[in-house]
């Protein structure tokens, strides 16, 4: 006895033999153990409603239902299905420890009894039972640590995904934002680059202007002038044949018979000149022109005119290259309602990058080469009248774009161009005034090897 040693552990005795009851009470009352007693299975059932045991010592043999009734009702019960319950026989049969150990039953404790083989029994299964206790609770509370950190990740991962949409919410802001500004500070280069350049232009045109009209006008009166004066000369030729020595001899001297013949021509190259630079002057303000705020009807032909006109200087041939070609196939446009001035800075933009274009791969190739496939840029303009809409094809037959140079070529700020010569701003701006100003469209196709076309496409409407 002294060797075992029980925790406050519960028991219930079910026994009809007053005799067993008492004599297997006293052994357990001495042991330490809490002892609750019941003479049949139905009383024992009851009691269990009211007071869970720690274990159950179980007579088989009882009136009304036996031992193995009483078992198979507590083991179907969820709530007292995990106690232990140890039968008590006096039979020795196999059969019948079989049955009850099948219904449940943890052992087997024969009468008469032994004190030292029952504590013993009774302790083992209650460490058992109390082992079985701590196991379930730790169970239990590892499955709420489980479900705690199950919870705990569900919210983790709501958080996560929370913070992700917020984060993608906000790159998106920040990038809706950046466009902006880079639309606003387009926006605000070309105005002030259209305007300071206008401006420029405008005085340069108004200066020539001024001078051209003067000469013009006063071309006109001199080639009146000298046409009366070589009229009165001949007349003098033909009333005084022999005028002297010494007006013979300055005659020789100047070749009057060439200043005769060469003075009309003369003043003709010079009234000539002086058209192409009143052309020039008229490109210039066509170029220059302030746009109103709203749209008005503009001959696009003329804004590509002025463009060309303004660019003629890179178009001419130098010392490291052959001229390069324009070639023009102009449709039937009508007046296109525009930003003229916007518009025309879109012509100059694309030119000058197709100039560009041209030179490099001109600087690429030998003259024969260049002789069999002259270097040209090509214009063309059409109707598409089932779009209603005005379309401008420039295209230059250079060395042309890998793919994914063509996709980033209306990027901000992207170009290809060393820094002395390029600012990645021609082409977004050219793309915000088609895009945005113009409701249309500007595409590029370009071809290693074969060239590159620009096409502008304004809405007529």
């Amino acid at each position: 006895m002294n060797n075992l040693s029980f925790s406050k552990n519960t028991l219930l005795i079910v026994d009809d033999n007053p005799t067993n009851l008492g004599v297997i009470f006293n052994v357990l009352d001495e042991a330490g153990l809490e002892v609750l007693v019941a003479q049949d299975g139905e009383s024992a059932l009851q009691k269990i409603e009211y007071v869970t045991p720690d274990l159950i010592l179980l007579d088989i043999m009882m009136p009304g239902i036996d031992g193995f009734e009483t078992c198979s009702r507590l083991k179907s019960n969820p709530s007292t299905s995990g106690i232990p319950i140890i039968f008590m026989t006096a039979l020795g049969n196999t059969d019948q420890k079989v049955k009850g150990l099948s219904l449940g039953a943890v052992d087997y404790i024969t009468k008469p009894f032994q004190k030292e083989e029952v504590l013993a029994r009774i302790q083992v299964h209650l460490e058992l039972r109390n082992l079985t206790k701590d196991l379930a609770s730790k169970n239990q509370l590892l499955q709420e640590k489980i479900e705690e950190k199950t919870t705990l990740e569900k919210t983790l991962q709501q958080l996560n995904q929370e913070l992700e949409k917020r984060v993608e919410d906000r790159t998106s802001e920040l990038k809706q934002a950046l466009q902006t500004l880079q639309q606003a500070q387009l926006q605000l280069i070309q105005s002030e680059k259209m305007s300071t350049l206008g401006q420029l232009v405008a005085g340069v045109a108004h200066e020539i202007n001024n001078p051209v009209g003067f000469i013009k006008g006063n071309l006109t009166h001199a080639e009146t002038y000298i046409q009366d004066l070589l009229e009165i000369v001949h007349l003098y030729q033909q009333q005084f044949p022999s005028p002297g020595a010494a007006i013979a001899t300055r005659a020789e001297e100047v070749d009057l018979e060439y200043l005769i013949q060469d003075l009309p021509e003369l003043i003709s190259s010079m009234k000539v000149g002086v058209e192409r630079i009143r052309q020039i002057s008229v490109s210039l303000r066509t170029f220059s022109r302030a746009d109103s705020t709203s749209k008005v009807e503009a001959n696009l032909h003329e804004g590509i005119d002025s463009a060309l006109l303004i660019l003629q200087h890179r178009l001419k041939a130098n010392d490291k290259r052959p001229k390069i070609e324009v070639v023009k196939e102009y449709g039937n446009l009508s007046l296109v309602p525009c930003y003229p001035g916007q518009l025309n800075q879109v012509f100059i933009n694309i030119i000058a990058n197709a100039i560009d274009a041209l030179e490099d791969s001109l600087l690429k190739q030998n003259l024969e080469e260049i002789k069999v496939n002259p270097r040209q840029i090509m214009i063309h303009t059409e109707v598409d009248r089932h779009r209603n809409v005005a379309i401008i094809h420039i295209k230059d037959n250079g060395l042309g774009m890998p793919e994914e140079v063509c996709t980033k070529i209306f990027d901000y700020l992207f170009t290809t161009k060393p820094a002395e010569k390029g600012t990645g701003l021609g082409l977004s701006i050219s793309h915000q005034i088609v895009v945005e100003k113009h409701d249309g469209q500007l595409s590029c196709f370009s071809e290693q090897g074969v060239g590159t076309e620009f096409i502008i496409e304004i809405p007529l409407a």
